[in-house]
């Protein structure tokens, strides 16, 4: 500490080596146990019905399981007497039968229930969808180091794409460690925390600019400390806030969007320590220095013989 001056750069070799280590648990996750994809990506069976009266889904499970329906996915939406029910893709079956099969089971639970929506997904929609997804996240990675490179520099361009990588496979990861179900709702939080990182990173690298050209002869080390140290208040600030609605998401959004708030809630958490400590920290090992900020100046032409 030197003045209001924290020395976070001291402790960028024990990030580096914390991430690597999550990166390569990551990675090995998703290659040796992949990801739960659901049904959004897979195809299969939706069901939505209506109960008047809160029912025990683990119940539902269980008639479910006895007739053949044991991956079926049961949760609560919108109220706890609106059930929806995802099932795997069943080849053997058509859908009329499907769908008169999973209401004589819920009508075990309870005789008035209402069906209000039976949709089928399938194998190729899902496929077409992992494409479209990967597209997308590859795409946005693409127009993002194009945009920091021509408002910064291309060595901020890769600190942040960088840091965003770290952060997709970190997320994705834990989604593959916990085998939770990874759907579309999964996907736009993994784009929303891309979002939001660069966010966050932008403003510490748009700090790191301004000081550089203030602070000419300043070491990179000292000038990215000064900027982390001024910004560091203003980001827990932002960060906390928003981990707060989103912990109330979680723990009373019921599980309709629990995944998605998991996802949004170490998205940013990871999105907060990777502008610290991995963008900041690779843009040094880049060696950043004020030359790079440093603007052409037109050479005067003598129009004198």
């Amino acid at each position: 500490m030197k003045g209001n001056i924290f020395d976070f750069m001291r402790y960028r070799n024990i990030a580096a080596i914390f991430s690597i280590v999550l990166i390569l648990v990551a990675l090995t996750s998703v290659i040796s146990r992949g990801l739960n994809l659901g049904i959004d990506f897979t195809g299969g069976v939706v069901v939505e019905a209506g109960f008047s009266e809160e029912i025990n889904l683990q119940s539902l499970r269980v008639l479910l399981a006895e007739a053949d329906y044991a991956n079926a996915m049961v949760q609560n939406f919108g109220s706890p007497t609106d059930v929806l029910i995802r099932l795997e893709p069943q080849e053997e079956m058509d859908g009329g039968v499907i769908r008169d099969a999973i209401l004589a089971v819920m009508s075990e639970v309870e005789s008035s229930v209402e069906l209000r929506r039976v949709e089928f997904v399938g194998p190729q929609v899902g496929q077409d969808l992992i494409e479209q997804g990967s597209l997308a996240m590859l795409f946005a990675l693409i127009m993002i180091f194009i945009y920091v490179t021509f408002r910064f520099r291309w060595k901020f361009a890769l600190g942040a794409i960088g840091a965003l990588i770290h952060d997709v496979l970190i997320l994705v990861g834990l989604f593959s460690i916990l085998q939770m179900n990874f759907d579309l709702t999964i996907l736009a939080a993994v784009l929303a925390t891309i979002g939001y990182s660069l966010n966050d990173t932008i403003v510490v690298f748009d700090r790191v600019r301004e000081n550089f050209k203030a602070l000419r002869g300043e070491a990179a080390y000292d000038v990215i400390n000064k900027c982390i140290s001024q910004m560091i208040t203003r980001t827990m600030i932002t960060s906390g806030t928003t981990l707060l609605v989103l912990l109330a998401l979680f723990y009373l959004g019921g599980e309709t969007v629990s995944g998605f708030a998991l996802a949004l809630i170490v998205g940013i958490v990871i999105g907060t320590y990777s502008s610290i400590f991995v963008a900041s920290s690779l843009i040094i090992y880049l060696q950043i220095t004020s030359l790079d900020f440093a603007e052409r100046k037109r050479e005067a032409v003598d129009d004198l013989p």
